[in-house]
C-alpha cells in the first residue's frame, strides 16, 4: 500500500475516484483496493455522505455501494487517459460547434485546460497536430486552446493582452476586459472595453495570437446594452454593406423558415402556399443562393441588385446546360420581370437541394 493511502484525505479521493466507476462496489473490495478494513470503508463512506455525494447501499449477497446521480454533480476524478479524452472531445465541439452547445464546450474546455498538468496538456496539444478532420475547415478557424484561454480570462474578470490584426491587415497590440465570447455562425467575436481606446470593441478570435494573460482583475463594466450578443450583431451590422430583401416565395411559410434557419418575424405568411420575405445579408451571392436552394419560384422585389446579380447567375446557368444561344434565354425557361417591377424566377428555377 502506498504511503499516501495512509492519509485519511488521500484514502476518501481514492474511494471517490472507485466510485466514480458505473458500478457497484462490494465492500469487502473495496477494502481490499484501499487496503483497510471494512470498518473503515463504512466509516468513509459516512464521510462522503456527509460531503453531499449521494452514496447508496445495497444489502445482500449482491450488494454493495455505487455512487448515484444527485440533485447536484460532485466533482470528479480523471484518470491521465480520461483527461486527454475529455479535452479533445471539447476541442471537437468546440471547433464544430452544434447548435446548443458550443458555449458550455467552450467553460468546460477553459475550467478543464486550467487544470490539466503540463504533460497531458503536451498530449492534448499533439493530438491537435497529429489529426485532420476531413471537413473541409473554416478559414476563420480558431485555435481551441486560444478559445479556453480567452473564456478563462472573461470568467476570471482578467485583462488580457494580445496581437491583432485587423480586416485590412494591420497589427497591432491590445489591452482588453474581456466580456463575453460570442459565437455568430460560424466565427467566435470577443467582446472586450480597449483600455487604450477607451470604448468597448469586437475582436474576431481568429485575429487574434500571442494571447497573455495579465493576471490582473478588474471588476466588470457596464454594457451599453444588456444583451452582449444583441450588442454585437448590432454593431456589426452598422459597420458591414447590407441588403435588405423583399421577396415573394412560392412555398408554405412554415417550410421556408424551416430551410432558411429565418426567425418567425422575417417570413410572412400571404396563403398556404406563398409567403413573403423580409431579411438582410452582407453579400448578394449569399442571398441569392439562399433563395434558389429553396427550389420553388420567388420574386424579388428588392433591393435592385439582387435582381441584377441573379439574371447573371442564370444566364451563365443556362449557357453552361449547352442548348442556349448567346442572346436571350428561350421563352420557356426565361427570367422575367413581374408586372410590379420584381424579378420572377420563372419555370422553376433549379437551385439545388432543399434543406
Amino acid at each position: 500500500m502506498m504511503d499516501a493511502m495512509s492519509t485519511p484525505s488521500a484514502r476518501l479521493l481514492a474511494l471517490l475516484s472507485l466510485l466514480q466507476t458505473p458500478r457497484e462496489w462490494p465492500g469487502s473490495e473495496l477494502a481490499d483496493r484501499l487496503a483497510v478494513s471494512p470498518r473503515t470503508v463504512r466509516r468513509d463512506i459516512d464521510r462522503l455522505r456527509e460531503l453531499g455525494y449521494p452514496v447508496e447501499a445495497s444489502m445482500g449477497a449482491a450488494g454493495g455501494y455505487r455512487l448515484a446521480a444527485g440533485k447536484a454533480m460532485p466533482p470528479l476524478l480523471l484518470d491521465d487517459e480520461e483527461a486527454v479524452a475529455l479535452a479533445v472531445a471539447l476541442s471537437t465541439a468546440v471547433g464544430n460547434p452544434v447548435s446548443g452547445i458550443e458555449q458550455a464546450s467552450l467553460r468546460a474546455l477553459a475550467k478543464l485546460e486550467q487544470v490539466l498538468p503540463s504533460r497531458l496538456r503536451h498530449r492534448v496539444g499533439a493530438f491537435r497536430t497529429a489529426t485532420e478532420s476531413l471537413a473541409t475547415e473554416s478559414p476563420s478557424a480558431v485555435d481551441p486552446h486560444d478559445l479556453a484561454v480567452t473564456a478563462a480570462a472573461v470568467a476570471g474578470g482578467e485583462r488580457l493582452r494580445f496581437a491583432y490584426r485587423a480586416g485590412d491587415g494591420s497589427r497591432s497590440s491590445r489591452l482588453v476586459e474581456p466580456h463575453r465570447l460570442v459565437l455568430a455562425g460560424r466565427r467566435w467575436y470577443l467582446l472586450a472595453y480597449d483600455n487604450e481606446r477607451d470604448d468597448w470593441r469586437i475582436f474576431r478570435a481568429d485575429r487574434m495570437t500571442r494571447l497573455q494573460p495579465t493576471g490582473v482583475r478588474v471588476p466588470p463594466r457596464e454594457l451599453p446594452e444588456k444583451d452582449a450578443a444583441a450588442f454585437v450583431t448590432r454593431t456589426m451590422y452598422s459597420l458591414a454593406p447590407t441588403y435588405e430583401v423583399r421577396a415573394t416565395v412560392r412555398l408554405n411559410a412554415a417550410r421556408v423558415a424551416e430551410r432558411l434557419g429565418a426567425a418567425p418575424e422575417e417570413v410572412r405568411p400571404i396563403d398556404e402556399n406563398s409567403c413573403e420575405l423580409h431579411g438582410r445579408a452582407d453579400t448578394l451571392e449569399w442571398l441569392a443562393s439562399r433563395l434558389l436552394m429553396l427550389g420553388c419560384d420567388f420574386e424579388v422585389h428588392e433591393p435592385p441588385e439582387l435582381r441584377d446579380h441573379l439574371r447573371t447567375i442564370g444566364a451563365r446557368a443556362l449557357r453552361a446546360a449547352g442548348g442556349v444561344a448567346a442572346g436571350a434565354p428561350p421563352a420557356g425557361d426565361r427570367v422575367a420581370e413581374d408586372g410590379s417591377g420584381g424579378y420572377r424566377a420563372a419555370g422553376g428555377v433549379a437551385g439545388g437541394r432543399p434543406h
